[in-house]
C-alpha cells in the first residue's frame, strides 16, 4: 500500500481512514485552544447548501437521523451539508463535473489534480483568506501548508498527518511449531519464508503453504527498504544524495534478491493478480504465514476472529524492521504527502455568504470540540471516557464515520480508541525510508501515466525473471528518453532545493 505522486488509489490507504501525513507521529491532544467563534451571521443568516465531494472508500453514509455528524454539524453551523461520494472511476467523475462547471462547494482532491485545476485557474487561492482560517493553520499546521501549494500559493487545505500503518506481520504460532525466532534481517526472512513453505508449520501433513503475501508489487516495498531504497518511482536521500528508486546503484541486487524468493516458491504465486483483501484472506485462512499490511486490518475484530476460526492458535505478530545492505527499515514514508487535500472552486468566490459559511465549518472541524465531533462523535452516545481513555460505543460504528474529518483529527487519540496500543506504537516507532514525492509537481512534457504503467510493468518482469537483469540498463535508457523520465528527475531536484527541502 503506497501514497505515490503518480497514482490514486480509493483502497486501503482510504480505508484507514486517510493514512498518510508528514511522516512524523502526532502525539498531541486538544492543543488547539478554545473553540473559535463562527461568523455572527451563522445563526441569524438564512441555511446555507453546502456539497462537499469526497472518497467514501467503500462506506456509506448512515441515513437519516442515524446521521448524527452531519446533524450536529448543521445544528452548530446553520448549514445543510450533503457529502458526494466519488463512485468507481473518482478521477473521471470529478473531471466531468468540473468541466461542465457544476462544482462542489469543497472536493477531496488529489496533488496532481490539484496541480492540473490550479493551473486552469478553477480553484481558489487560498492564500488571501488565509486570516480567516486562523484555527485551521492552527490546527494543520503551518509547516503542513507547503503540501497544499502549487507555484507558491496556498490552493489546498490538507489534513492533519497520520502516521505509518504498515509492517509485516508473521504468524508466531508457526514460528514456535517450527522452533524458529522473529527474522530480523534479510537472511533470516528469506530463511523463515523458505520454512514456511517447505516444513509444513501449520502440522496438516500438507504442502500448502507459502511464506509472504501481500498486493501486487507492493509487497516487496520492506524488501527494497532493507537495501535503503524507497518503492516504484521515489525520490529520498541516500549516503547524503537525492536518489531516485531506478537510479538507485543497490536496484540490480535487491531485483536479484526478489527473484530469487520467487525462484524459491516461497511468495504467494497470486500476489500481481491479488486485489481488495484477497491477501488477508489467504494470510487468515491459513495459507500464508507472512503478509505486508497495517495494523487497523490485522486487529480488525472480524479478520482475527477468520483467522481463529481456522486455527484456534493462530497468533499474528509485527516484525521489526528488516536488517540489509541499505540500513533496517521498514518500507518508506512520504514526507510530503498529507492524509487529504480539500480545495474549493474559484466560483464559489461570487458567493460570500457560502464563502463564509465554508470557512466556519473548516475552523470548527479544527476546533477542540469540532474535531473531537467528527473524530469520535457524541459523548455519551458514540463513546464514553473510562480511565482518561475514549472507548467506543456499539452505535459509534453505526453513526459515525470517517468522510467529515475534513482536517483530520489528533491521530494517536483516535487510534488508541479504536486498536491495540502495542501494535500502534509498534508501527509509529518503526524505521521507515523517508521519501518527497508528495512535495513535487508534475513537469510539462512528461506524462506520469505512461511512464508508471511502463515502469510497473517492467519492474515485475525483472522479479519474475521474465527479463535478465543485464538488460536494467537498457530499461532505464528507453524510461529516461522514450518516456521522458528525465524531465521528472531534473525537476524533482530542483523543487526539493527550492523547498530547502535538500540542501546540496
Amino acid at each position: 500500500m503506497t501514497a505515490l505522486l503518480f497514482t490514486f488509489t480509493f483502497t486501503l490507504g482510504t480505508i484507514l481512514a486517510g493514512c498518510g501525513g508528514s511522516g512524523k507521529p502526532a502525539s498531541e491532544v486538544g492543543e488547539t485552544g478554545p473553540t473559535p467563534k463562527t461568523s455572527d451571521t451563522v445563526q441569524t443568516a438564512e441555511r446555507i447548501k453546502i456539497e462537499i465531494m469526497t472518497d467514501g472508500a467503500g462506506s456509506k453514509l448512515p441515513e437519516g437521523e442515524n446521521d448524527r455528524i452531519k446533524m450536529k454539524l448543521d445544528e452548530k453551523l446553520n448549514t445543510d451539508l450533503r457529502l458526494t461520494l466519488f463512485g468507481g472511476d473518482p478521477a473521471n467523475q470529478l473531471n466531468l463535473r468540473m468541466a461542465g462547471g457544476d462544482y462542489p462547494d469543497l472536493i477531496n482532491i488529489t496533488r496532481l489534480q490539484m496541480q492540473e485545476y490550479a493551473k486552469k485557474g478553477l480553484l481558489l487561492d487560498l492564500t488571501p483568506y488565509m486570516d480567516k482560517l486562523t484555527q485551521v493553520r492552527e490546527f494543520i499546521g503551518e509547516d503542513s501548508l507547503i503540501k497544499g501549494t502549487v507555484d507558491g500559493k496556498i490552493y489546498a487545505l490538507p489534513k492533519r498527518a497520520s502516521i505509518p500503518f504498515f509492517n509485516i506481520w508473521i504468524r508466531k504460532d508457526w514460528l514456535d511449531n517450527l522452533k524458529l525466532e522473529v527474522p530480523t534481517t534479510l537472511e533470516e526472512f528469506y530463511n523463515v519464508a523458505k520454512a514456511f513453505t517447505e516444513q509444513d508449520p501449520d502440522g496438516n501433513g500438507k504442502k500448502d503453504t507459502y511464506g509472504l503475501t501481500g498486493v501486487r508489487l507492493g509487497t516487496f516495498d520492506p524488501i527494497f527498504s532493507a537495501f535503503g531504497m524507497g518503492t516504484l518511482d521515489t525520490f529520498y536521500m541516500k549516503n547524503g544524495t537525492l536518489t531516485n528508486f531506478f537510479m538507485d546503484p543497490d536496484m540490480k541486487e535487491a531485483l536479484k534478491f526478489i527473484n530469487e524468493m520467487i525462484n524459491a516458491g516461497v511468495v504467494d504465486p497470486d500476489i500481481l493478480a491479488n486485489t481488495g483483501t484477497q491477501h488477508e484472506k489467504n494470510a487468515f485462512q491459513g495459507k500464508a504465514g507472512m503478509i505486508w499490511n497495517g495494523f487497523p486490518r490485522m486487529t480488525l475484530a472480524a479478520n482475527v476472529e477468520e483467522s481463529k476460526a481456522v486455527n484456534p492458535d493462530a497468533e499474528w505478530v509485527q516484525v521489526p524492521a528488516l536488517k540489509g545492505p541499505g540500513g533496517q527499515y521498514a518500507g518508506h514514508w512520504d514526507t510530503g504527502v498529507a492524509p487529504g487535500l480539500h480545495v474549493i472552486p474559484k466560483a464559489i468566490e461570487k458567493d460570500p455568504a457560502k464563502l463564509e459559511r465554508l470557512f466556519d465549518l473548516l475552523n470548527y472541524v479544527a476546533s477542540p470540540e469540532g474535531n473531537s465531533l467528527v473524530a469520535h462523535g457524541e459523548e455519551g452516545r458514540h463513546w464514553n471516557r473510562e480511565n482518561g481513555k475514549i472507548v467506543r460505543t456499539e452505535l459509534r460504528a453505526k453513526e459515525v464515520v470517517f468522510m467529515y474529518q475534513l482536517l483530520g483529527r489528533n491521530e494517536m487519540e483516535y487510534l488508541e480508541s479504536g486498536y491495540p496500543k502495542e501494535a500502534i506504537e509498534f508501527s509509529a516507532n518503526t524505521p521507515r525510508v523517508e521519501i518527497f514525492n508528495g512535495y513535487l509537481d508534475i513537469p510539462d512534457g512528461y506524462n506520469p501515466a505512461d511512464a508508471y504503467r511502463f515502469m510497473e510493468e517492467e519492474k515485475a518482469k525483472f522479479i519474475y525473471g521474465k527479463r535478465p537483469i543485464s538488460e536494467y540498463d537498457d530499461f532505464l535508457e528507453k524510461l529516461l528518453t522514450t518516456f521522458k523520465y528525465q524531465l521528472m528527475l531534473d525537476s524533482a531536484e530542483k523543487q526539493l532545493k527550492e523547498l530547502e527541502i535538500i540542501k546540496n
